[in-house]
């Protein structure tokens, strides 16, 4: 079974029917966005999954604040949402939660963490350690633009601090690891680039609970058509591709 999580950027915009391509040459059996939006250009992405073969769809997109970045999963198989209070007062961005019924069924969630500038970033680490703390819902991937690293290995440019480091930690104490990490050791990789300094950090991560760990098989960053060592046309994040035994 295939995963592709990725952050489409603002919505995906003229760029949804090249995003929507690139992400039938992966085959996957589900896909997490994350910057989806209750605009016609995710709609239409939406609906181009849909005739891929994802039909099984949820949103925290809303029409009543179409531009908002939110979260998305599609899925070969049916999926039923988890509705949970995190109490992050960000139930739109905090998670999205499904259970898929695949021919080995898991849950599936999806995160977007906020930038440290929003001030926010510490209420919803705070917010996903305790719900994740307390997880009894069997096999579980959580994917997502965490906005975080390991200072000194996931960074080119120091940026990543103690409050990182901290969280991270956090969830591993708690029984969920960074997949690639798990599978690729100390390997350098990065997922998005400052479009200043053009310097890279790997801020796009999946987490595997423990009953989900023996099924893991691969893990892997693709950018799709690139236009450059650090650029794409289609988003400014790498994809995160998790290949799991079925």
């Amino acid at each position: 079974m295939r995963i592709v999580f990725w952050n489409i950027r603002a919505g995906g915009g003229v760029r949804v029917a090249r995003i929507a391509a690139q992400l039938k040459g992966w085959a996957p059996d589900a896909v997490a966005l994350c910057e989806f939006r209750a605009t016609p250009p995710s709609l239409e992405l939406a609906r181009s999954l849909a005739a891929l073969g994802l039909s099984h769809q949820c949103t925290t997109a809303e029409p009543a604040q179409p531009s908002a970045n939110r979260l998305f999963i599609a899925a070969r198989f049916p999926l039923r949402r988890i509705h949970l209070r995190a109490g992050s007062g960000e139930p739109g961005r905090l998670l999205l939660l499904a259970s898929i019924e695949a021919p080995q069924p898991l849950t599936l969630g999806a995160m977007h963490v906020p930038n440290r500038v929003t001030g926010r970033k510490d209420l919803f680490y705070a917010a996903v350690l305790g719900l994740l703390g307390r997880w009894r819902r069997g096999p579980t991937v959580l994917l997502g633009d965490t906005n975080s690293g390991r200072p000194g290995i996931d960074e080119e440019t120091p940026v990543f601090g103690p409050r990182e480091d901290a969280w991270l930690s956090g969830l591993e104490r708690s029984g969920w690891l960074d997949a690639f990490r798990l599978l690729r050791g100390t390997a350098r990789a990065y997922t998005w680039y400052s479009p200043n300094g053009g310097n890279g950090f790997r801020i796009d991560q999946a987490f595997v609970n423990h009953q989900l760990r023996p099924r893991l098989r691969d893990v892997r960053h693709e950018w799709g058509r690139r236009a450059g060592r650090k650029a794409s046309p289609l988003s400014d994040h790498a994809a995160l591709l998790v290949d799991l035994y079925s």
